[in-house]
């Protein structure tokens, strides 16, 4: 269950802390306002309710919504610069997904879906239903998204681009962003399935490996010498 600070559109006396909550499989609670599943939730410092949450004066309404229809979101990260939340969805059979995050925003599972259902019954695309947000971004092939960051560091060339973990695809995804919209993608292949990653003081990355036998790895850039 990812968390993320960041005001996100807060009231001036406290910041939101917004916390992601899978549909646990249960795929009609993430369109309905009484549960808090398949939603970005947000809570104050104290775990009070925001007052300026979208759904806090609804009727059955849990109040700490902040958006709805999402599947199992892995990772939340906020932009450094923008105070935006992101977050990196795992579709079904197919359709992972990068969503920006809007207060109130429905991203439509289990209505629509980039992806199918992993019997391989279709799920209509996003684009026959207007109504809801569509991804930044999505893959089929999917990622397997696991953690993400804004890399704001200067050892590596990769200031202000969203670095994922992937698990199936055994890489690290880089995402060049231009405001709300992805221009580029590097995939850095790891070999190994990663579960989640994080930056060091220094710029360099840190990543931790899904596996029986684990690895916690150090990222450098590779030396002039090591590239002959």
């Amino acid at each position: 269950m990812p968390v993320a600070t960041s005001d996100t559109g807060s009231s001036s006396d406290a910041t939101g802390h917004c916390i992601t909550s899978g549909d646990r499989m249960r795929f009609d609670p993430a369109q309905t306002i009484p549960s808090n599943l398949g939603k970005v939730v947000r809570i104050n410092r104290d775990g009070t309710i925001p007052k300026d949450n979208p759904f806090v004066d609804k009727p059955d309404a849990r109040g700490e919504i902040w958006s709805l229809g999402h599947r199992n979101m892995l990772a939340a990260a906020v932009h450094p610069s923008t105070g935006q939340l992101w977050v990196v969805e795992m579709g079904p059979l197919g359709g992972d997904e990068l969503n920006l995050i809007e207060k109130g925003a429905n991203y439509g599972w289990p209505i629509v879906s980039n992806g199918d259902n992993y019997d391989k019954s279709p799920i209509p695309d996003h684009d026959t239903r207007p109504e809801f947000k569509t991804p930044v971004k999505s893959w089929t092939p999917v990622i397997s998204p696991s953690g993400a960051l804004f890399y704001d560091g200067s050892l590596f060339p990769w200031k202000g681009s969203l670095i994922v973990g992937g698990l199936s695809s055994k890489a690290l995804i880089r995402l060049a962003l231009d405001g709300t919209k992805v221009t580029a993608e590097e995939r850095i292949d790891m070999q190994r399935r990663i579960r989640d990653v994080l930056q060091l003081p220094d710029g360099a990355l840190l990543v931790i490996t899904d596996d029986k036998n684990g690895e916690l790895l150090k990222l450098t850039p590779a030396s002039p010498s090591s590239q002959d």
